[in-house]
């Protein structure tokens, strides 16, 4: 069972994304699950985020949906979180 739960919104950011997922990646907190949730990015962050759920599919989770802002990617990766949860 997770014991943290990390959502993460992505929109157009693989400039950043490596750094970000292997920070995650790296911890050494036992239980971590990132959700990552695609707000419908135009740029390679879905193929940087299909990398990583399918190396490390212990960690990584997606989502993908279409763009509706930062707030709509969040809610939607706290609903799949709260689920798990009870």
């Amino acid at each position: 069972m997770e014991k943290v739960n990390i959502i993460i919104p992505i929109y157009n950011s693989e400039e950043y994304l490596f750094k970000c997922l292997d920070s995650i990646k790296n911890q050494t907190l036992e239980g971590i699950k990132a959700i990552l949730v695609n707000d419908g990015s135009t740029d390679s962050s879905e193929k940087i985020i299909d990398e990583y759920v399918n190396t490390y599919p212990n960690i990584f989770e997606k989502i993908n949906k279409e763009n509706g802002g930062q707030a709509t990617a969040r809610n939607l990766g706290l609903e799949k979180a709260t689920r798990r949860i009870c």
